[in-house]
């Protein structure tokens, strides 16, 4: 396959279809994507087969626990795509809202429109169900899509491939309107991430050295995270049932999301209470603590953490641990050491929630809430493209708004400028 022409091939594709799908009517869009949840649902063991061919491969390859675990279909995970589908379906159309109409002195109302980027490239590693969730929020937010998902789910990802285009076929619209790049040569993300006459902006999901290399190459903007070195912060105010109840979900849910918690500071005042028995739970959940000195004196079993162990996103089980003076040191603590993804606090106390949700510098801040809550679904996104610990345009879960951009219009009825 010659990678360039192919690839300059779905872009013609992509920036033709786009067209199409912005002006397409809500009743057009949300018809694909019902037809793409049937499609889901009635393909199902085809779905099961393509995942049980790369799980195989994976595993041949030896691909570690926490890839596999985020290659796997099952049954349920295939209901969920379909749902998944049918909630995006159920959204709000973002496109052609109008807001802040205002009316001038001069007569005429100025305002702003919500409009489609164009085209949406999506590049990921492992999850197949990123497919649908891409090609669902890029549709229903009016922009066509290119997605590039990792060699380890191709077989997956062409079968869901095939749910999408079933959808659009049923709808009436272009079936380029989502293309899932048949290719797995690396060449082809890199001429992905340089085609600003074909792509709008990119958006890396995956492993640190996926995002850092698009965001190296890439000539158009992305929307990205590094990281999610997330924390906890149990303060001398916290409620120490909810602490415990937090952090066990925050940290052992998932090991391998980018939302777990890796990072637990205590307040001093209640360390000597709290800690031990945050620290048996975490054991008993064969979590490995690396703490400082004074974590070390409280939690015998615990390693010396270093300077590295803070800044780390370990996505194992593994927790860094420090005890802090307070509330000050723990907000300059995450400043500092966090990847600005998502920060929790544990309190009682108005005063001191009210500044960590202030001065915490992330996309997502919490007040006694597990950081695993940071997703777009459990935000009432329906879905998320991503997380973004970028400042401009998109932060935190990016959801439709997220894929939408705006414009000013201006409404008159005859006014001319004096």
């Amino acid at each position: 396959m010659d990678i360039k022409n192919y690839m300059e091939g779905v872009g013609q594709a992509a920036r033709a279809a786009a067209a199409d799908v912005a002006k397409a009517s809500t009743a057009a869009k949300n018809k694909a994507l019902l037809s793409m949840a049937a499609a889901v649902r009635a393909r199902q063991a085809e779905l099961l087969a393509a995942n049980a061919a790369d799980l195989a491969q994976a595993r041949q390859d030896g691909l570690d626990a926490a890839m596999l675990d985020r290659l796997t279909l099952s049954a349920k995970g295939i209901e969920s795509m379909a749902q998944g589908l049918e909630q995006v379906a159920a959204l709000p159309d973002p496109v052609g809202e109008i807001t802040d109409l205002k009316r001038r002195p001069s007569g005429i109302q100025v305002g702003k429109m919500r409009v489609p980027i164009g085209v949406v490239g999506i590049i990921y590693e492992a999850r197949p169900n990123v497919t649908a969730d891409a090609a669902a929020l890029c549709l229903k937010s009016g922009n066509a899509a290119i997605l590039r998902g990792g060699k380890e789910a191709l077989r997956s990802n062409q079968a869901i491939a095939a749910c999408v285009r079933e959808g659009l076929k049923v709808a009436g619209l272009p079936e380029t309107s989502v293309q899932v790049i048949e290719t797995t040569d690396r060449e082809a993300v890199s001429h992905l991430v340089a085609m600003p006459k074909y792509v709008d902006v990119i958006v890396p999901r995956g492993g640190k050295g996926l995002i850092e290399r698009v965001s190296r190459d890439a000539r158009v903007p992305v929307i990205k995270h590094l990281d999610g070195n997330c924390h906890v912060y149990v303060d001398g105010d916290a409620d120490a049932a909810k602490a415990l109840k937090i952090i066990e979900n925050a940290k052992t849910q998932r090991l391998g999301t980018c939302n777990t918690a890796e990072s637990l500071l205590v307040a001093r005042s209640v360390a000597m209470a709290q800690l031990p028995a945050i620290a048996a739970m975490l054991i008993a959940k064969r979590i490995e603590i690396r703490g400082c000195a004074e974590t070390q004196a409280l939690v015998p079993q615990a390693k010396a953490a270093t300077e590295e162990d803070y800044y780390t996103e370990y996505l194992a089980a593994i927790i860094s641990v420090k005890i802090v003076a307070g509330v000050d040191e723990a907000i300059a603590h995450i400043n500092k050491y966090s990847s600005q993804h998502t920060d929790a606090i544990v309190t009682e106390n108005y005063t001191n929630a009210m500044r960590f949700l202030r001065e915490v510098d992330s996309a997502s801040v919490m007040v006694n809430a597990s950081t695993r809550f940071a997703d777009g679904f459990e935000f009432g996104l329906g879905a998320e493209i991503g997380i973004s610990t970028d400042k401009f345009h998109a932060r935190g879960p990016v959801g439709l708004e997220g894929l939408t951009s705006q414009k000013w219009i201006v409404l008159g009825d005859g006014e001319v400028r004096a």
